[in-house]
């Protein structure tokens, strides 16, 4: 029998599972989520699933999901347009300081980071009085959001121009790493923050109230759809599309504003050279795959066509890499968005301390206080073991290992 790169899961009456899960973890109940999703009749031909795979809200994290008439916004989610941006500089290790603390203090000063929930506050996640940088790309966003909200006005009252070039909170950061040959470089994650977590509540919930009818047969609730040709399906692809723009472009400014930072922190000048692109990881998008014309959903995971340049992070204490695609067709051209949790963030504040958490973030600048536990390197699988996973979606152009890390 022939070996393959990935364990296939088959079943009556449903879209095969394809898995590049050999050597990693994965978890029953992301199985069991995976396999409902595969039960929907419009899946094309199968569902790929990524090494970092793991338990999610409405869809499972690190899974790829192509479909022809049809599209399930909770398969992409509330955090629409989520990715990563990376630049190296032409700085070395050699030039940063021996004390980090300055240069996260700059970076953290220069974007809006983290969340303040008690409506008497300000909320520190938010700009008060955007930057002329915000308000530039803002401009260029505004008619498409006019459009939408025009549709749906309950929009309007949302977190989006303020939000703009801010960072959030949970798995996004900032970093400043060294590659291989002591290359500093800046990365970072986010998505369409407030905006887009509104616009992907509001079609959530809409799918669900027009299949009210045909909810009680769908595997999960979660899994309600919009039929394409139909009012919100269209609606629903102008929505999307727009928060992924707001994501590219929330990524773009914030790197610019943490590069000022840098080099207000770091004497030397120095120049970027952006070799890795401003990818997103949960987004949906019109493609060609084996000949056909099909949506494809990355729910926590990468475009990898062959030759295309991507970011796979690690944990906070672990180390991140720059790939390249190799355009493997059977995975829908796709790699890992990361390494993946290996439990709950409920979880990992119950087994672990701020002890633990400085221990495991010895090497690197960052917060060491009991609010970030939950992002400990030990609740993520182990990084290189998803990299072997996927030795045939993605090769490794650059290892980076961080030395500092903002998270909100």
């Amino acid at each position: 029998m022939e070996k393959t790169d990935y364990q296939l899961i088959a079943q009556n009456n449903s879209a095969p599972v394809k898995m590049w899960t050999h050597g990693v973890p994965v978890d029953e109940k992301a199985r069991d989520q995976l396999l409902n999703t595969a039960k929907m009749p419009f899946i094309f031909r199968h569902l790929a699933v990524m090494p970092d795979v793991h338990v999610g809200k409405g869809s499972t994290i690190g899974s790829v999901i192509p479909t022809r008439g049809a599209i399930i916004p909770a398969a992409v989610g509330v955090d629409i347009g989520c990715g990563m941006i990376a630049v190296r500089t032409s700085l070395n290790a050699a030039d940063l300081p021996d004390n980090l603390t300055g240069i996260r203090s700059a970076i953290e000063q220069a974007v809006p980071h983290g969340r303040t929930s008690t409506r008497s506050k300000r909320d520190k996640g938010a700009w008060e009085n955007p930057p002329a940088s915000v308000d530039a790309h803002w401009a260029a966003l505004a008619p498409g959001f006019k459009r939408i909200t025009d549709k749906y006005p309950q929009l309007l009252k949302t977190n989006n121009h303020q939000h703009l070039g801010t960072l959030g909170t949970g798995n996004h950061f900032i970093e400043v790493c060294l590659d291989e040959a002591q290359r500093v470089w800046v990365m970072l994650h986010s998505g369409s923050r407030g905006v887009g977590n509104a616009i992907g509540s509001l079609f959530i919930t809409l799918a669900q109230q027009d299949m009210q009818q045909h909810i009680a047969n769908l595997p999960d609730r979660q899994l309600a759809y919009f039929a394409e040709g139909s009012r919100h399906f269209d609606d629903y692809m102008e929505a999307v599309g727009w928060a992924q723009e707001f994501a590219r472009l929330n990524r773009e400014v914030m790197m610019q504003h943490v590069l000022s930072a840098l080099s207000r922190a770091i004497p030397k000048p120095f120049a970027t050279h952006q070799e890795a692109v401003n990818c997103h990881h949960n987004y949906v998008q019109r493609e060609q795959h084996f000949g056909e014309a099909v949506l494809v959903t990355r729910k926590g995971a990468v475009s990898a066509q062959r030759g295309q340049m991507g970011i796979i992070p690690g944990s906070m204490g672990a180390k991140s890499f720059i790939v390249r695609g190799l355009g493997n067709e059977e995975s829908f051209c796709s790699c890992s968005h990361g390494a993946g949790r290996v439990m709950s963030r409920t979880e990992a504040k119950k087994r672990f301390t701020v002890s633990d958490h400085i221990r495991a973030t010895a090497h690197v600048e960052c917060r060491k206080d009991s609010e970030v536990i939950d992002e400990i390197p030990m609740a993520y699988k182990d990084i290189d073991a998803v990299m072997s996973a996927q030795s045939s979606l993605v090769e490794i152009v650059h290892t980076l290992h961080q030395v500092v890390c903002v998270k909100g």
